[in-house]
């Protein structure tokens, strides 16, 4: 790649600009960057899509295979560069998981043993191979993102380029996938491009770093661990995210404990900790009596950051939602089975699982975006199955975890003010309330641009404040973090704290643990459709059993931080 520039349709500036890197053979290659920045559009050059099929301006120019991909069709670069993308419905065409993977190498006119091989082992690899004849539809939104990287695999391209292949994914889901790319990389044939927010999961599987900017420059390019401890402190205040026990390590650090050497992975976080432990016990005596109380100690950070959920007010007992017995059919098969659940209003509530086990038809169950069987739900007063859309949308808004799903409208504007329009609301007040969530979620500059024309996490942003600006009682997300840098992930969780206390309620569906153990007040777990348990987030973390037995386990980092937190105590 050199001096590679790239402007969309409608946009003012380039983004990115100038990039130039090289990626050799064998290269695990992160592009790190927070949102908006370009990574996703720099993928895109990489295969012919940017200038062939997505209307942008490109210069400078970029080499794949020997081959310049601005004078080489797509379908010739394909043989080159393989493409996972960020939301895998978009390269989905047929109608079985095995004719899926198939497709590719089929087109290639390769014998039909090495197709039969090649889409055997892709399957396997990602653990589909005994869903190998179902439609890709019945997959759930993670098995869909395994079977899009099974693709890329089964097409033996030099360079496999993924854009956020994991964050679909439940943990076992994403060591599958990681180890099924590690395989692949091993044999020493084949490089990859990987545009990843989940930095605990790739750590030990990358070879190099590039960082660019929100200008979409590259500032930083290296090996993973130099680039992170070097400039821990420019990537914080540019947005990125960073793997979790860093981000730890840095807050325990502001307040007052030193670490020689910055942990990347939660056993580096538990030594520096288990050293800071025994220096804090050395010293506890005279810290005490020093009189200023001002002092802060490693305990006292750890405690801070195990108890980063909203204070736990006391709220009514009475449930804003409530679910009886409630059973969802899809396709001749039953996806949940007999839920019972209450959700008590002003809780910010977390619905976890392993991939298929049914959380986001819970989740669009509840809101009525699937109305669920009639007399089984209750929202607010009404009941979803039956509801009219208008009465349900003014007590619930939904973010769906594909954004592009939702968009109705030609400009980013125009989609926001939607919802107002149709409950009158008079013109100043739309101007000034849809001024005021472009702000919030940074997309002032896009009010004009079309929505589908936005990056990943600014569709996320906008999905998100489309769902808010009517100020419903009741908000539900669907992976709402997915696609966002650590800064705009931030913002929104601290809108979501703000808005439930203001008395929102607040349903999340995610994979991300640490997010649940840092910000829900209650935790559902889903196991193969039924509720497995329901409490307190505190409470359900206390012990490992029952996420385990529902396939999950606890973050790493949780555990770190729990056992540093005894150990002080």
């Amino acid at each position: 790649m050199r001096d590679l520039s790239i402007t969309h349709a409608d946009a003012a500036h380039p983004s990115p600009e100038d990039v130039t890197f090289d990626i050799h053979p064998g290269e695990v290659v992160l592009l790190l960057g927070p949102s908006g920045s370009g990574k996703s559009t720099l993928t895109l050059a990489l295969n012919g899509l940017i200038p062939h099929a997505v209307p942008a301006t490109m210069t400078g120019s970029v080499e794949a295979g020997g081959l310049d991909t601005a004078d080489t069709l797509t379908a010739t670069l394909s043989t080159h560069v393989a493409m996972v993308f960020q939301d895998p419905d978009a390269q989905i065409v047929t109608g079985t998981a095995y004719d899926e993977v198939a497709f590719g190498p089929e087109n290639l006119l390769l014998p039909l043993d090495e197709v039969r091989t090649r889409t055997e082992d892709a399957l396997r690899r990602v653990g589909l191979w005994d869903r190998r004849d179902e439609n890709p539809d019945r997959l759930s939104g993670g098995g869909r993102q395994r079977l899009a990287i099974a693709c890329a695999l089964a097409m033996g391209s030099p360079l496999i380029v993924l854009d956020e292949p994991t964050a679909n994914l439940d943990p076992q889901g994403i060591d599958d996938v990681y180890a099924a790319l590690a395989d692949v990389v091993a044999a020493g044939d084949r490089s990859i491009l990987l545009v990843e927010h989940n930095l605990d999961a790739a750590m030990g599987f990358l070879t190099r770093t590039i960082v660019i900017d929100r200008a979409g420059r590259v500032v930083f390019d290296g090996p993973p661990a130099d680039v992170i401890r070097t400039n821990a402190a420019e990537l914080v205040a540019m947005g990125v995210w960073l793997p979790a026990a860093t981000l730890a390590a840095l807050r325990i650090q502001d307040a007052g404990t030193h670490f020689d050497e910055l942990p990347l992975t939660p056993d580096e976080l538990a030594a520096a900790l288990a050293a800071a432990t025994s220096h804090h016990v050395s010293t506890r005596s005279a810290r005490s009596t020093s009189g200023d109380g001002t002092t802060s100690t490693t305990g006292d950070a750890i405690r801070s950051l195990s108890d980063e959920r909203s204070d736990e007010t006391k709220r009514p007992s009475t449930s804003i939602i409530s679910a009886r017995g409630l059973t969802v059919r899809r396709h001749r098969a039953e996806i949940l089975h007999g839920i019972d659940l209450d959700i008590a209003p002003g809780t910010l509530t977390a619905i976890v699982g392993t991939n298929g086990a049914g959380k986001t038809t819970l989740l669009q169950s509840l809101a009525g975006v699937v109305p669920p069987p009639k007399r089984q739900v209750t929202v607010d007063g009404i009941d979803p199955g039956s509801a009219s859309p208008r009465d349900l949308a003014s007590r619930i808004g939904f973010v769906f975890q594909n954004p592009e799903h939702q968009f109705i409208a030609h400009t980013v504007f125009d989609e926001l003010a939607h919802g107002l329009r149709l409950r009158h609301t008079p013109d100043a007040e739309v101007t000034e309330r849809v001024d005021g969530m472009l702000a919030r979620f940074g997309l002032e500059a896009k009010a004009d641009v079309h929505p589908f024309l936005l990056s990943g996490g600014e569709k996320r942003r906008l999905s998100v404040g489309t769902a808010l600006i009517t100020r419903p009682q009741v908000l539900a997300l669907d992976e709402p973090t997915f696609g966002q840098d650590r800064a705009r992930a931030s913002e929104l969780l601290a809108l979501l704290h703000d808005l439930r206390d203001e008395g929102t309620t607040i349903l999340i569906v995610t994979h991300d643990l640490q997010l649940v153990a840092e910000h829900a007040s209650h935790t559902v777990i889903l196991r193969d459709g039924r509720v497995h348990a329901a409490g307190r987030t505190e409470v359900l973390f206390s012990e490992e059993t029952p996420f385990v037995e529902a396939g999950l386990r606890l973050p790493a980092l949780q555990r770190v931080l729990a056992a540093a937190g005894q150990a002080i105590a």
